[in-house]
């Protein structure tokens, strides 16, 4: 596991999610197989046929010259099936929808991302999730308890 997206899942409706490639540079990959990469604000647009992830920073590699290094906030294109752009299309459309990035991992040697259809939440959605998870909390404890 290379980045996670921790806040995606309390501020969004997760609807269904999508197993990525992710084109980067050399200087990219090294350094992002060292964890420096951050999906805090990160989400994924449709453009022409095409996905690309914007906001998702890369930090610079450390042993590269700065004429060799990228650009941190540089667009990614994201690499998906084109049925599965083309069913996308349709969905993030609708209002309220966006691809936002929940995760970055290796798989093999190559670098995956988890892209979710998601959508947000309103501020008293939070609330009500809060409430939820609260409530299994002391559930599991008194079963524990109980036990």
């Amino acid at each position: 596991m290379l980045a996670v997206n921790r806040r995606a899942r309390r501020e969004y409706e997760i609807e269904t999610t999508f197993e990525c490639g992710l084109v980067l540079t050399g200087t990219e990959v090294k350094a992002a197989r060292q964890g420096r990469i951050q999906l805090k604000d990160a989400y994924a647009k449709l453009e022409n046929g095409e996905i690309w992830l914007l906001n998702c920073h890369i930090s610079p590699y450390t042993h590269a010259s700065a004429a060799a290094n990228h650009d941190p906030e540089r667009r990614r294109k994201v690499l998906l099936h084109a049925h599965e752009i083309r069913r996308l299309i349709g969905k993030t459309e609708r209002a309220g929808y966006t691809l936002i990035p929940l995760r970055v991992y290796l798989k093999g040697p190559w670098i995956k991302i988890e892209l979710a259809l998601a959508r947000g939440r309103a501020r008293h959605e939070h609330k009500e999730e809060l409430k939820k998870r609260i409530q299994q909390r002391e559930i599991q404890q008194a079963l524990r308890e109980r036990r």
